[in-house]
């Protein structure tokens, strides 16, 4: 049986058991958290493909996870598209983020949002794109999730808690909720089991990220996008 099994698990990278983390299937970046690269596929952050963090309102800590990551995508670019407040400079580079590689993308419609993530996503041009979004079709999700396959950006999608019901096209999604000291995260969607008990990860202690007050600390100058037809984002 056990011979059975590893010919098996062996035909093809995509073959996995349910019972098992998906292993072999591609690119990740440390998390830089071994309690949860350790319920990760491949132990870490997936390239070229959707991750969803559920949170309940943005800024709860999501940048700080994503920090370890984000300092391994050196010197590309990291893209923050619609961030809820503005980005904070020094807080910002506290955590190893070098705002010479920020890009803040402010887009007056979501129709404009999804198609400045698409252009991002189908060339390439940044090494992590974090898109904090409310309200996007299923549709909309499929189309973005296929765009980052072709690429090797960690692409997240930041939304509401609310949506963790809804069906997603996301290979990764995990559910945030401030803590002490850090964040409880639950996993909401993997290749592999679900059902395990939240984790209790610890931040590093910064400077605010995101705050309406980073205006008067030389905040990063938003980049204007070009008016799209809507039909274009979908």
């Amino acid at each position: 049986m056990t011979a059975s099994t590893t010919a098996l698990e062996s035909i093809h990278p995509s073959l996995w058991r349910a019972s098992q983390l998906a292993r072999g299937r591609g690119r990740v970046l440390d998390t830089g958290y071994p309690l949860l690269s350790a319920e990760l596929p491949d132990g870490g952050w997936p390239l070229g493909g959707l991750v969803e963090l559920l949170v309940q309102q943005g800024g709860v800590g999501e940048l700080r996870l994503l920090q370890p990551a984000l300092k391994l995508v050196g010197a590309r670019c990291v893209a923050l598209l619609h961030p809820p407040q503005v980005p904070h400079c020094l807080g910002l580079a506290h955590i190893g983020v070098s705002i010479r590689t920020v890009m803040h993308i402010k887009a007056p419609k979501t129709a404009d949002a999804l198609w400045s993530a698409e252009q991002i996503l189908r060339t390439g041009s940044c090494g992590a794109l974090l898109y904090w979004a409310q309200h996007v079709q299923a549709s909309s999700l499929r189309r973005l999730h296929l765009a980052a396959q072709a690429s090797d950006t960690l692409f997240v999608m930041v939304r509401p808690l609310a949506v963790a019901q809804d069906a997603s096209p996301a290979i990764l999604r995990l559910a945030l909720k401030a803590a002490a000291g850090g964040l409880t995260v639950e996993i909401v969607k993997r290749r592999g089991p679900v059902g395990i008990e939240p984790l209790n990860i610890e931040l590093q202690p910064t400077p605010v990220l995101l705050s309406p007050r980073g205006r008067t600390v030389r905040p990063i100058a938003p980049v204007a996008v070009p008016r799209v037809p809507v039909e274009l984002a979908h």
